[in-house]
């Protein structure tokens, strides 16, 4: 098993349905962090594809520079990731 933990940030609906700002999960793939995500959380079921990736009701950025799309994308350890809502309005 991979040792490689990230911190995901929570924003929007993902955090009311969290009910916490931040967490560490584990995984090397972003495929591998989703499915650790919906585990930890399964408020957020829903969250990835059949294939993997992340469902088109969210948006995932890393480090808030670039949004993350294919699930076998490598990521690495202690990267911040950011999760909201695709619908979020201003």
């Amino acid at each position: 098993m991979s040792s490689n933990y990230l911190t995901i940030e929570f924003f929007g609906i993902p955090r009311q349905r969290t009910r916490c700002s931040e967490a560490a999960v584990q995984g090397e793939t972003l495929a591998e962090i989703l499915t650790a995500l919906e585990h930890s959380y399964p408020a957020l079921r829903g969250l990835r594809r059949p294939d993997g990736g992340l469902s088109p009701h969210y948006l995932l950025s890393l480090d808030g520079v670039r949004f993350l799309t294919d699930p076998g994308e490598h990521l690495e350890p202690g990267s911040r990731l950011l999760l909201l809502s695709a619908d979020a309005g201003g």
